[in-house]
C-alpha cells in the first residue's frame, strides 16, 4: 500500500448538491414489506435522491461548485485546476471536466481532467489535486466528485435499487505553506474487479444486440449487461477487512494519535458494514457520522455529503482533524487525514 503526505495545501471549503426527487424504500414494489424492513435494518437506507433523466452528475457538481465559489468569494480566473471524479460522465468522450471548465467560466489556462473512480474516488481525488498543486505551484483548485448511479441500475434489481442514490460535490483547495500536511494511504486489488462492474459498453465488450436483453439472475434480480452488477457478500467481506487495515496503516505510518481525531468519515456503503468497521477500529460512535438514512450510497460523493449534512454545525470557525476512508469498486481503497481550519461548509443544494 502506498502511504505518503502532501504539505502546503489546505482544504478551504466543501459543498454538495442532490436532486430534489426523493425515493422511499418502503414504496418500492420489487421488495416485500418484510424484505424492505430487513433491508433498512441492515443497510440503514430509508430514502435516496434520484436524478431525473435530464440531470447528470456534472450538473450536480456544477451547482455545488458555483455555490462554493460564491461562498468563498473566489474569483473564477484564479482557479487553475479542476478534477472531476465520477463513473457517470456526460459522454464517453470528451471528458466532463473540459465541459465543466467552460460551464463554470474558468480560465482556459485551467487544467481539467476526469478520474473514473467510484467509492474510493474522493480520497484519491484529494491526493491527486493536492499533489499536483504542490508540485506545480498551482494556487487554487476544485475537486468535483459524485455520481448519478441510479442511471446505471436495473429497476428490477432488488440488490442495487434500494441502496444507491445520486449526489455531486465540490471541494476547494488552496496552496498554503502553513497548512498541516495531508496524509494518505492508497491501494488497489484488481483481482476483485468483477465484484462491482458493468460488463458491456466499454471497448472490451461493445454493446451488441444481446446487451439490452434482460436476464433473470435470481428471484427479484433482473438486469441487462449494461447495468450494474454488485456481489454484496464479496463487497461486504472486502469492506470489513480492508477498511480497518488502511486506517490502521495510516495511523501507524504517521504516528497519529487516534484520540485527537475529531471525526472518522467512511464511505457510506451500508450501516452494518460501517458499524463493523468502526467496531474493529474501536471508535466511539459519536465520532462516526452517517448520511445513509437520507441519501443511501452516493459513490464518490458519500464522504463530502456526510461532512456537509452531518458535520456542518461542528466544523464552523474551528480547527478539526478528520480521517476519511473510501473503499469499493476496483477493488480499491484510500484513507486520508485532513485538517479543516475554519473551512467553509455550504448549505446543501437541492435541484
Amino acid at each position: 500500500m502506498a502511504a505518503f503526505s502532501v504539505n502546503g495545501v489546505a482544504v478551504k471549503g466543501i459543498a454538495c448538491s442532490v436532486p430534489k426527487n426523493k425515493e422511499l424504500n418502503v414504496d418500492l414494489n420489487i421488495l416485500t414489506q418484510e424484505e424492505i424492513q430487513k433491508f433498512i435494518e441492515a443497510t440503514g437506507v430509508e430514502e435516496r435522491r434520484i436524478a431525473p433523466k435530464d440531470l447528470c452528475t456534472s450538473d450536480l457538481c456544477c451547482e455545488a461548485a458555483n455555490k462554493l465559489i460564491t461562498d468563498l468569494h473566489w474569483q473564477k480566473n484564479e482557479i487553475e485546476i479542476l478534477v472531476f471524479v465520477s463513473q457517470t460522465a456526460d459522454y464517453i468522450l470528451p471528458v466532463s471536466a473540459a465541459i465543466l471548465q467552460d460551464r463554470l467560466g474558468l480560465s482556459t489556462d485551467c487544467i481539467a481532467f476526469d478520474v473514473p473512480l467510484g467509492c474510493s474516488g474522493y480520497v484519491y481525488g484529494i491526493s491527486i489535486i493536492a499533489g499536483m498543486m504542490k508540485a506545480s505551484g498551482l494556487k487554487k483548485g476544485l475537486l468535483l466528485a459524485g455520481d448519478t448511479s441510479s442511471k446505471l441500475l436495473s429497476k428490477t434489481d432488488k440488490s442495487t435499487v434500494p441502496l444507491f442514490g445520486d449526489a455531486g460535490s465540490a471541494t476547494a483547495f488552496e496552496l498554503d505553506e502553513n497548512a498541516e500536511s495531508l496524509q494518505f494511504d492508497l491501494g488497489t486489488d484488481g483481482s476483485g474487479y468483477k465484484t462491482i462492474m458493468i460488463n458491456d459498453g466499454g471497448a472490451r465488450n461493445r454493446i451488441n444486440s444481446e446487451s439490452l436483453i434482460y436476464q433473470t439472475i435470481s428471484p427479484g434480480i433482473e438486469r441487462n449487461a449494461c447495468q450494474l452488477i454488485l456481489d454484496g457478500m464479496d463487497v461486504f467481506g472486502f469492506g470489513i477487512s480492508q477498511a480497518p487495515k488502511t486506517v490502521n496503516k495510516l495511523i501507524e505510518k504517521f504516528e497519529i494519535d487516534k484520540d485527537n481525531i475529531n471525526h472518522f468519515v467512511f464511505h457510506q456503503a451500508n450501516l452494518m458494514m460501517n458499524k463493523m468497521i468502526a467496531k474493529k477500529l474501536k471508535l466511539p460512535a459519536e465520532k462516526v457520522p452517517y448520511s445513509l438514512k437520507e441519501f443511501g450510497n452516493t459513490s464518490s460523493a458519500t464522504i463530502p455529503l456526510t461532512i456537509v449534512t452531518q458535520l456542518k454545525d461542528n466544523l464552523g470557525n474551528t480547527s478539526q482533524s478528520l480521517i476519511l476512508c473510501g473503499f469499493g469498486v476496483g477493488l480499491s481503497w484510500g484513507t486520508a487525514k485532513v485538517s479543516l481550519d475554519d473551512v467553509v461548509i455550504s448549505d446543501l443544494i437541492e435541484i
